[in-house]
């Protein structure tokens, strides 16, 4: 498949895909714009098997202190990071955080992960997005 344009200006090839609907964007500023408006992950034609590895368990955001959940200015600052984008190109690196996501003790999966090389590489990548 060839290079996509940007469905939000329709005049720059996309780099970039919204991570939640997966709509192909060439900017922040393009990312801004389609973000005024909700959206959400499209629904495959048939539901996943709860076999695949690759669908995560629904559980609820509980949060001890709201202060440590990232802004909207943080989330975007982590999605146009061409370095953290080059970083998960990486397949070891998407097992991880799938692990992780996929968990019913996704807490205990983190300090499993902090001690595998790639992951600490990752979340050196991330954590100046967040500390804004």
């Amino acid at each position: 498949m060839g290079p996509r344009l940007c469905e939000i200006c329709n005049e720059t090839q996309s780099k970039y895909k919204c991570p939640a609907c997966l709509v192909p964007y060439c900017s922040v500023v393009c990312f801004k714009k389609h973000k005024e408006i909700p959206c959400a992950k499209p629904v495959p034609s048939e539901e996943k098997s709860t076999t695949d590895p690759e669908s995560h368990l629904e559980r609820p955001l509980n949060v001890e202190e709201p202060g440590n959940v990232l802004q909207k200015l943080q989330l975007e600052a982590i999605a146009s990071a061409s370095e953290i984008r080059d970083a998960l190109k990486d397949e070891n690196l998407l097992k991880i955080i799938r692990n992780i996501d996929g968990s019913p003790d996704a807490e205990n999966e983190l300090d499993k992960a902090m001690e595998v090389e790639v992951f600490r590489i990752f979340t050196d990548k991330v954590l100046p997005s967040v500390a804004t």
